[in-house]
């Protein structure tokens, strides 16, 4: 990939064969950052898991102090006994099954995230197929698949985000947004990283965490000291 002049002088910044320590990362994080939007902070982890063994697989959520800075577009499938508790609780979409039949047809979808009761998933697994690798599919594992929609629905609202691995055995998670204050920041970051650590696989042997990367979007990376 070919760097810009832009990327390549922020880049000058950062020593590439030093780890910082969070505070200083932090900083690097946000003076790195130039390009005129807001952008995204995320944290980029490579572990030691074999991700094609099913005992490795790293999966859990965390509620971030002071959330992503992304506003998210929840959808509800719930039964007519849940709808009102799920639009006093925030859900910006009330899914039913003629939503679930347009998804089917069109293949798109207008929200970021999708909560469900168990009663719904049969419906809604008759999308699986769409939503599934747009990474919309309700689990148990996140807790979004639950017959306490209210609860779940605030929890989101709240920041509460969700993080697996990829087939690489990497993690990126979005930790908040450039504009936060640094101690916003190294909070989030910090819960992430103890959320992480608790979601260690069982099967795993070796080193468990391998390096961890701080960046904004389109901004260089910056390894962390763990």
């Amino acid at each position: 990939m070919k760097k810009s002049k832009r990327f390549k002088e922020i880049e000058k910044q950062i020593n590439p064969t030093k780890s910082y320590p969070v505070d200083e990362a932090v900083d690097l994080v946000k003076k790195t950052s130039t390009i005129k939007f807001d952008a995204s902070v995320e944290l980029h982890i490579r572990s030691g898991i074999d991700a094609k063994k099913s005992d490795q697989q790293i999966r859990g959520s965390v509620i971030l102090p002071h959330g992503t800075g992304k506003k998210q577009i929840i959808a509800a499938f719930v039964e007519d006994d849940k709808i009102k508790e799920a639009q006093k609780t925030g859900a910006d979409i009330i899914g039913d099954e003629e939503i679930i039949a347009k998804i089917k047809q069109t293949g798109k979808v207008n929200f970021g995230i999708a909560i469900a009761t168990p009663g719904m998933m049969k419906k809604l697994a008759s999308a699986a197929k769409i939503l599934g690798p747009k990474g919309l599919m309700p689990s148990p594992k996140d807790g979004t698949v639950t017959p306490n929609v209210g609860k779940a629905i605030e929890e989101l609202k709240k920041g509460k985000i969700s993080f697996k691995n990829d087939d690489a055995g990497n993690l990126h998670i979005m930790i908040g947004k450039v504009s936060f204050d640094n101690n916003k920041l190294k909070e989030n970051l910090e819960a992430v990283m103890e959320a992480v650590n608790k979601a260690k696989p069982s099967g795993i042997k070796g080193t468990y965490i391998k390096n961890a990367v701080l960046t904004s979007s389109m901004g260089p990376g910056i390894k962390l000291s763990i």
